[in-house]
């Protein structure tokens, strides 16, 4: 290590302590600068496994990345960007998870579609009645076929009312809203879900690493007292969880992301 990164290094830790005992919006942004790098390498990653912008990604991450300033405890033996990762990650992957459920279609189809309404309009005034979709499709200059693929393209993006019947039975009528999941049932399931990876991921961890994890995070012992659980000294403790958060982070990285196109 080099005189300047060990400067650095310290600058920093001295900003998260500053920060940890008096935030501070001045003190949050610096560190967000110092971190920004951290954010660009992981929406520069997203970029190349999705269709959106990197742009728009890198600015999802700094959320996840001022998330991870306001919960970091300085003191915990680990350094902010092991912390980090996680929220930043977890904000990319919200934003995309909701772009995902917009159903997109190339642009020229919606430039024709826009066409099309405009037309039916002056059709309908010029006939004096709905024009037919043959008179549509000839005047954008395209086949009865595409129009029709287009229209019906343009009608699937839009939302369908919860409202909406889907069942004719007079006893008992059904709407999309019935079919939905109760919310708490799926946070649950999430949770459960979630639980179930962090547990396969412990199970993972080299042994002292783990056992140190699990006594600090989870059982909430002082470092000195599982220390003496593991019969190690607190600094070798503290080793021991860097080395563990850095193993659960690698093997709770999700593969791909899956978006909509």
């Amino acid at each position: 290590m080099t005189i300047n990164e060990s400067c650095s290094r310290s600058h920093r830790f001295d900003l998260l302590d500053l920060y940890h005992q008096n935030p501070t919006i001045k003190l949050r942004n610096q560190l967000v600068e110092l971190h920004k790098g951290l954010v660009r390498k992981i929406a520069y990653k997203f970029s190349h496994r999705c269709h959106e912008p990197y742009e728009d990604l890198e600015q999802i991450g700094y959320f996840g990345l001022i998330r991870a300033i306001e919960r970091f405890d300085p003191h915990q033996g680990y350094a902010l960007s092991s912390f980090a990762i996680p929220y930043i990650r977890g904000e990319i992957l919200h934003f995309l998870r909701d772009r995902s459920t917009l159903v997109k279609i190339p642009r020229r189809c919606q430039e024709l579609y826009s066409q099309g309404q405009k037309i039916r309009k002056e059709l309908t005034i010029a006939f004096n009645r709905p024009p037919k979709e043959i008179e549509i499709a000839n005047k954008l200059r395209i086949s009865l076929e595409e129009w029709q693929e287009i229209k019906l393209a343009a009608q699937n993006r839009m939302p369908l009312s919860l409202d909406n019947t889907i069942s004719n039975s007079v006893d008992f009528p059904v709407t999309w809203a019935d079919l939905l999941p109760c919310p708490h049932t799926t946070a649950l399931q999430q949770q459960q879900e979630e639980q179930q990876q962090l547990e396969g991921a412990m199970s993972m961890l080299d042994d002292k690493p783990r056992m140190a994890v699990e006594l600090v995070f989870v059982n909430q012992l002082t470092r000195k007292d599982a220390a003496k659980r593991i019969g190690a000294t607190p600094m070798t403790v503290t080793r021991y969880l860097q080395q563990g958060m850095q193993q659960l982070i690698t093997y709770l990285q999700p593969t791909a992301v899956v978006t909509g196109s």
